[in-house]
């Protein structure tokens, strides 16, 4: 089992920064659901936001074009700000499907996502000033401690779909160096309505129209990792597509992992002011944090072909709706019954927000339920289900919803998961 509290010496024996930093609690919980499996457990295990490519394999067309770098000797060292025909491919793909204009140099391709979040956190937040975001939301505590800066951490509500509004942020921005939202939100697969999101940016521009001259600007962090996920006839909403002004403000997140179910093969990008682009690229430079070049260069043709993207886009969508549609009929229908059970409808990406309001209530052996970890127990080892609290993504202890992943779930599963999750819920006093 993975310890939480280091002991004095090993404090003592390391930076600040580094006793300060906690490791990923889903990557922690993951672990110990691997040690109950490896010992015989049966569980469902839908923590981690993966997908399982047996069940969801990278396009085709896409492996093609990687191996044929590969075989090309593509191998060597990929340019610094990511190869040329990738970022002139992205250009062209995000100004068709999102109907924004940036050149390639103003594109800055990583190995994946976290990289490109971390360059920007460094960047754009100086020690001891504030970056505002919103709980639950990923990781956006710990590239604040990474960059020794300050939380400004916003509880949303179940109401708002667990969505920042512009009347909560609104009272932080004057103290904050960064704010970093996300939509499809990670971990609850709602989206930002257009109306929300143009009322948050008219108050960061307005904000930066107080600034000028003054202080650094405020910018926008903006994860648009699940983009391309949106399920039931939603629509994307982003910034700079919303209100043009915020362009010299915002830096988008982007990349294949979650649309093209290519987590591992570390092909992501960001975009944004060119002068905030060629820092981020000098951090990454120190680093090595470079997408590797076969990879760039099989996305970029695959990024190109006529239609490899949106007939694969076409299927994923199509069997992510499928789980995450037949997850939220199980659980309304639980709550129709009065179980203590409640569930967000699904807006995009591959995540399900559920509620379990199980603390206060006993186990039929009598074992009382007093607290979210013991609710995130007990559907471990009475359901047989895994799924991450919402105090791993920075909300209060007792908080009682949770993220269900459906990136590694079979469709025969949902049934599975409803007999003993019924069984479970029904038993408790």
């Amino acid at each position: 089992m993975m310890k939480d509290t280091p002991t004095l010496s090993e404090l003592n024996a390391v930076s600040d920064l580094a006793s300060e930093l906690k490791g990923s609690e889903i990557i922690k919980l993951a672990g110990e659901i691997r040690e109950k499996v490896a010992l015989g457990a049966q569980i469902l295990n839908y923590t981690v936001g993966d997908f399982d490519p047996k069940i969801f394999p990278i396009p085709e067309m896409l492996k093609e074009y990687i191996i044929d770098a590969y075989q090309e000797g593509e191998t060597n060292y990929p340019t610094s700000n990511g190869m040329e025909s990738l970022r002139d491919e992205l250009s062209v793909y995000i100004e068709k499907h999102l109907g924004i204009a940036y050149t390639s140099d103003e594109y800055l391709v990583a190995a994946g996502g976290r990289p490109l979040i971390y360059a920007a956190y460094q960047a754009l937040l100086n020690p001891g000033e504030s970056a505002l975001f919103s709980v639950p939301s990923w990781n956006n505590n710990h590239y604040t401690t990474l960059s020794r800066g300050k939380q400004i951490a916003i509880p949303t509500k179940a109401e708002n779909k667990f969505m920042p509004t512009a009347e909560e942020l609104a009272p932080h921005l004057s103290e904050a160096g960064i704010i970093a939202l996300c939509s499809p939100l990670n971990p609850t697969g709602t989206i930002f309505t257009k109306e929300e999101l143009e009322a948050i940016c008219a108050l960061i521009v307005e904000e930066n129209k107080r600034r000028e001259g003054i202080r650094k600007p405020l910018y926008l962090l903006y994860d648009q990792i699940y983009w391309q996920l949106t399920i039931n006839g939603k629509t994307h909403y982003h910034p700079v597509g919303v209100n043009p002004e915020m362009r010299p403000y915002t830096i988008y997140i982007d990349g294949i992992s979650k649309a093209f179910a290519a987590t591992g093969v570390r092909v992501g990008w960001a975009f944004g002011p060119r002068l905030v682009m060629d820092k981020m690229k000098a951090i990454l430079g120190h680093i090595g944090a470079w997408s590797p070049k076969p990879e760039q260069l099989g996305t970029a043709r695959f990024l190109a072909s006529s239609d490899g993207p949106e007939k694969y886009m076409e299927g994923i969508r199509h069997e992510i709706d499928l789980r995450l549609d037949g997850f939220y009929k199980l659980l309304i229908g639980f709550k129709n019954q009065g179980l203590p059970v409640d569930v967000v409808a699904p807006e995009a990406a591959i995540y399900l927000t559920v509620k379990f309001d199980l603390v206060g209530k006993t186990t039929a052996d009598g074992t009382p339920i007093g607290t979210v970890a013991d609710t995130t127990r007990f559907l471990i080892d009475e359901a047989g289900l895994a799924l991450v609290p919402f105090t791993a993504f920075g909300a209060k202890a007792d908080n009682p919803w949770y993220r269900l992943s459906v990136g590694t779930s079979k469709l025969e599963d949902i049934a599975k998961m409803g007999e003993k999750l019924e069984a479970a819920l029904k038993q408790l006093q």
